[in-house]
């Protein structure tokens, strides 16, 4: 095992109030801090999600670790085979080439934030989703851009037994 010391030794200072938030409800990310702004070591976003919410389909990451904080309200993370139920202050870290996914529970709300080491630039992917959202972009669209943002989205059985 390495250390990955991040190129910068400029702190990175993020006003929540200056974020950028992409989408809203049913889910809503705030894009905190990329690759680029954390000198390589990781990237930031704080995603909230209405009741019962899907955050992310099925998916991992072949260089990055994916790292789940709930700041508020109760999740269901998918974790290779397991599915966690989180709640506030739980913390899961699922390693490189894991299958996982998020959603918020059907009767509660959720509020995360997802720390990806080392850092991938994401911003772009999650304002490519919103395109996706709002009808600008197919959802086949998203399968063009895997290899640029090291998503890879896969099936779940274990996952749409639980999420249908």
């Amino acid at each position: 095992m390495s250390l990955f010391v991040p190129k910068s030794d400029d702190s990175v200072i993020v006003r929540g109030a200056e974020a950028e938030v992409v989408g809203g409800a049913p889910v809503g990310v705030q894009l905190l801090a990329d690759r680029s702004a954390a000198g390589g070591a990781l990237s930031t976003v704080r995603v909230t999600l209405t009741e019962g919410a899907d955050g992310a389909r099925p998916h991992l990451h072949h260089t990055a670790a994916e790292m789940f904080y709930l700041l508020d309200g109760t999740a269901e993370i998918l974790s290779g085979d397991d599915i966690v139920t989180a709640e506030r202050g739980d913390l899961v870290i699922v390693p490189p080439d894991k299958p996982h996914a998020f959603a918020a529970v059907p009767d509660a709300t959720a509020d995360i934030l997802i720390v990806i080491t080392p850092g991938i630039e994401r911003f772009e992917y999650f304002r490519h989703l919103q395109r996706i959202r709002v009808g600008e972009a197919t959802p086949e669209s998203i399968l063009e851009v895997q290899e640029r943002y090291d998503n890879h989205f896969l099936k779940s059985e274990i996952w749409e037994g639980r999420r249908g």
